[in-house]
Formats: C-alpha cells, structure tokens, sequence
C-alpha cells in the first residue's frame, strides 16, 4: 500500500485567496446575485494563479474573472478583474479597489428609470 499522502508535496504550492480576500469577493457576489445579475461561481487554485470566476449561468463561460496573481505584486498589482472577452478591466494592489469595477454595474443594475 502507497503511504503518500493523495496529492504530492508540490501540490501546496498553489495560490489561493485568503479568507479576508474571500470575504470581499463573496460579499460583491451576495449583492449581484441579489440583484440577479449573477447566479454562480466557481474558485480555482493553481501553480501561479487563484481564480473566482463568475457566471450568469452554470453552463456557460464565465462573466467576469477575479484573478490573484502574487508574481505581479511588485509591478501592476496582484488582482485584475478580467472581462468575458479576456480584457483586462482593473487591475492593482488593494482587491477592494480592483473589486470597485464590477460595483459600478451593480449600480447600474439597481437603477430605475
């Protein structure tokens, strides 16, 4: 019997979101499912990146991807708010900030005319 544990020492060098980062995230996805823009998510955890993807609808491509990028940290900044056509539409230091992008549409979602 294999006495190795089911995933192998390399498999902590992954990047995940900490759970204060987390709590950002899933506090801007509780309001944009309540405003029923969003309706699922899923994280990833790899080799040089943590992905929060988002998605209107289970079986499609996601809207919106939550990217944490440690590498970067020292140049544009380790989060970006990356866009269902794979543009770029935030990207720095302070998640929360980065996070203000997506915000402006859950304004516009909430809006009446």
């Amino acid at each position: 019997m294999n006495s190795q544990a089911p995933f192998s020492a390399q498999s902590g060098d992954v990047v995940a979101f900490h759970r204060t980062e987390l709590n950002v995230i899933l506090s801007l996805y509780g309001r944009m499912v309540a405003a029923g823009e969003w309706r699922d998510y899923g994280i990833s955890s790899l080799k040089d990146v943590a992905i929060f993807s988002v998605f209107r609808r289970t079986a499609e491509h996601p809207l919106y991807r939550i990217e944490k990028r440690p590498k970067l940290r020292g140049r544009q900044g380790q989060y970006s708010v990356i866009g269902m056509d794979g543009q770029i539409l935030k990207r720095g230091a302070d998640l929360k900030t980065v996070l203000r992008v997506l915000e402006r549409k859950l304004i516009r979602a909430v809006e009446t005319d």
